[in-house]
């Protein structure tokens, strides 16, 4: 019996039960039926192939315990989401978890997998160790562009949330964010970042 609902999003249901989350895949009754049921099967099993290949990788990421068509079952990572704690804790602390929520996406991107909503709403801390949640957008790519938009939404996370010093989160963040590639995402995130700034 699932207890308790704790977030209701446009493309899921997020139920916790003791120590397990449940993600179920919302029907969208805009699409097609058929349709709708292949969609969402197909992203329901892509996300949880992201988890568990980053979890086979020893990347912190929640246990996938078990698929069905439309739902996961995940461990529950017991700790602090960073959205709501980051700018609590003292400037020390907060560089050194922007270090490590770098050194996290560097070994996402390293095996070419990208998340896809990078914020700090997906970031939780437990026992001095940053755990990535929420792959529901994430795919495979070993391209350097899909990399830089990934440090792009990081970066704008930073911005909007933590903006009392997001420049010196970003750049702990980059301390952490060390791979072969790296120097390349950083050079492309510039082009991204004027691609948004003439847009509107």
């Amino acid at each position: 019996m699932i207890s308790k609902l704790i977030t209701r999003g446009a493309e899921a249901r997020i139920f916790l039960d003791n120590s397990v989350i449940l993600k179920q895949r919302v029907q969208k009754s805009y699409r097609h039926h058929d349709l709708d049921k292949k969609i969402r099967i197909r992203r329901t099993r892509s996300e949880a192939k992201l988890i568990q290949k980053s979890f086979s990788l020893n990347i912190n990421v929640p246990k996938v315990l078990s698929v069905n068509p439309f739902e996961i079952e995940i461990e529950f990572i017991d700790g602090n989401q960073l959205s709501q704690t980051l700018n609590d804790y003292p400037e020390s602390k907060q560089f050194q978890v922007m270090k490590k929520v770098g050194e996290q996406t560097a070994k996402l991107h390293q095996n070419s997998i990208i998340h896809g909503d990078l914020t700090t709403s997906n970031m939780i801390l437990k026992d001095s160790q940053i755990f990535l949640i929420d792959f529901g957008l994430g795919f495979i790519s070993a391209k350097i562009e899909d990399k830089a938009v990934d440090i792009h939404l990081i970066k704008q996370a930073l911005e909007a949330k933590h903006f009392q010093n997001h420049e010196e989160l970003f750049q702990n963040f980059l301390k952490g964010y060390k791979w072969k590639d790296s120097k390349k995402v950083i050079e492309r995130l510039k082009v991204v970042e004027k691609r948004g700034r003439y847009k509107h």
